[in-house]
């Protein structure tokens, strides 16, 4: 397909990720099923349900832009949910790995997701499609919402358990910046200068 504008680009990639949308919604099922902590499960029913509505809503970008909702084979999430596939089958005894083995490749979909839609609400933006920024704004606020809430799950429990460290405290994954003392603390001690006789 040529694509000679950023209208062009918009509505090539919409249908790349209709089709992602439409995959996930087939995976999702399988990835509840899997699951052996309760609220990992939950988490997989519920966000299958918000994705039955990003189809929905990405249907109504499509005539936000003048066009008719259409599907290209996205070949990244095809590739994502088969990797997902190959680690719902892992062979291992311990229920906690494979549902820290889940929440990893769920979480590869969700940043695929957040990155897709991210960049769509921008094109629209730029186009000046105001109703299709609010609908993919929408979409992307609770794809960021279902990555977040993979991560309390694993953080709470599964990824301890999987070690098996029931009773260790949570290990958090957040990032934060270190104070400027904090940075010298770390720093080695300089030997003092050596005076100059007078």
């Amino acid at each position: 397909m040529k694509v000679n504008n950023l209208n062009e680009l918009l509505v090539h990639e919409l249908k790349d990720l209709y089709d992602a949308e439409h995959q996930l919604v087939a995976a999702l099922p399988k990835l509840a099923e899997a699951a052996n902590n309760a609220k990992l499960a939950e988490a997989f029913r519920n966000h299958l349900e918000q994705t039955e509505e990003h189809v929905t809503r990405l249907a109504a970008v499509f005539r936000e832009c003048g066009e008719e909702p259409d599907r290209e084979t996205c070949k990244a999430m095809k590739g994502l949910i088969d990797e997902a596939d190959r680690i719902r089958k892992l062979d291992t005894d311990d229920p906690d790995v494979l549902d820290a083995a889940l929440i990893s490749a769920a979480q590869r979909v969700e940043h695929y997701e957040i990155a897709a839609y991210g960049t769509l609400k921008v094109w629209a933006a730029t186009a000046g499609l105001d109703g299709a920024v609010q609908l993919l704004s929408e979409t992307l606020l609770e794809e960021k919402a279902a990555d977040e809430k993979l991560t309390e799950i694993a953080e709470s429990g599964v990824n301890r358990e999987a070690e098996g460290r029931e009773d260790a405290e949570p290990v958090t994954t957040t990032v934060r910046h270190r104070s400027s003392n904090a940075s010298r603390a770390r720093k080695p001690a300089r030997s003092p200068r050596p005076t100059k006789a007078r």
